[in-house]
């Protein structure tokens, strides 16, 4: 049983021994390390190039994270905290509420959250009440981003978060081990582009209906 599953099981969560300095640096690194690793390699990087990586050895990482699956599990926490972070901040200090939008959509794309994907295999708990609260907080920092864009007019209606987190997603994917061409050079230009057919008003109508977060984990 991992660590992540026996605190699940236990009902502890939250309640383990707050590190040292030292120790949360060494940690903080590490999650940092294992999440460009496996955006530029996948899931399945060695964990001995992680902690290389992260400039610790192979037994502090080990004494941080039991498993794989418990530094995917606080990975992928990682990721949606910072995109979150980003959503939030941009707007708190943003006048206008398209440009927030638009600053929170860049940042995310930096995050490179379309990682998240192919992170969350079948090993990973996905009910798990940590993830599931940073899930919510990421859902209601975006809501209110695209909420302030929209009641200023400058957002058109027919669209929902499902529809900016699919775009977001999918310029950001990693494509490990593939021999196609860099393209990460091109993804704010093309993020540029997308935002501009979300202004209002709409220039077409668009088929289907808008999409939740809710229809894409039902489809998932």
């Amino acid at each position: 049983m991992t660590a992540v599953a026996a605190c699940a099981k236990s009902g502890k969560q939250g309640q383990q021994p707050r590190l040292r300095a030292d120790a949360l640096r060494n940690r903080e690194r590490i999650i940092a390390a294992a999440r460009e690793t496996m955006v530029e390699f996948g899931a399945e990087v060695p964990l001995d190039e992680i902690a290389r990586r992260a400039g610790v050895g192979n037994a502090t990482l080990y004494r941080h994270f039991a498993d794989r699956l418990e530094l995917i599990h606080h990975v992928t926490l990682s990721v949606m905290s910072r995109t979150a972070d980003r959503a939030e901040s941009a707007l708190a200090e943003e006048s206008d509420a398209f440009q927030a939008l638009r600053r929170f959509v860049h940042a995310a794309v930096e995050e490179r959250i379309g990682a998240l994907c192919p992170l969350l295999s079948d090993g990973i708990d996905r009910d798990h009440p940590d993830l599931l609260a940073a899930r919510g907080r990421l859902e209601a920092a975006v809501e209110a981003v695209m909420g302030a864009a929209r009641d200023s007019g400058q957002l058109r209606t027919d669209i929902a978060v499902g529809d900016l987190m699919v775009a977001i997603t999918q310029l950001t994917r990693p494509l490990p081990g593939s021999s196609c061409p860099d393209f990460d050079q091109f993804v704010h230009r093309h993020l540029q582009l997308f935002l501009d057919g979300l202004q209002a008003p709409a220039r077409s109508e668009l088929p289907g209906a808008a999409a939740t977060l809710d229809d894409l984990r039902r489809r998932s």
